[in-house]
């Protein structure tokens, strides 16, 4: 998602991991593996998230300055639904990159092995998601 305009990135998201070389799973000091962590979906935009998150957050100092200040209650209650919307488009893209990266890659892992396990997991994380989000 980019900051400044507010759209979603339609670039495709695979799964990455950090890990050893093929050739040398024993890691850099060669006597311990080293483990593999999932990258994220949303990785790809962590800093248009956090830059947005913060402009978020400065939203939210300028809302209570505003109390502070006495400010006229439909002014508050218009920054209040700019901070609400702002924060539905960070949770939508967050959703889709759920979507595009772990459902993908878990459907991708369910026609390998043949079970549908993985996939069922992802679809129901996203399904109580999206639950959370509709409150």
């Amino acid at each position: 998602m980019s900051a400044e305009s507010g759209t979603r990135s339609n670039t495709k998201r695979t799964m990455r991991t950090a890990s050893a070389t093929e050739s040398d799973p024993a890691g850099p000091s060669g006597d311990q593996p080293v483990t593999t962590a999932a990258v994220h979906g949303y990785t790809s935009d962590k800093a248009a998230y956090l830059r947005r998150l913060k402009r978020i957050e400065g939203q939210v100092r300028g809302i209570a300055r505003m109390v502070d200040e006495d400010q006229y209650c439909i002014d508050i209650l218009t920054q209040v639904a700019a901070v609400n919307s702002a924060m539905h488009a960070v949770s939508l893209g967050l959703l889709e990159n759920h979507l595009q990266h772990c459902v993908v890659a878990a459907a991708h892992e369910a026609g390998t092995s043949g079970s549908s396990v993985a996939i069922d997991a992802k679809v129901k994380e996203a399904t109580q998601a999206i639950s959370r989000l509709l409150r």
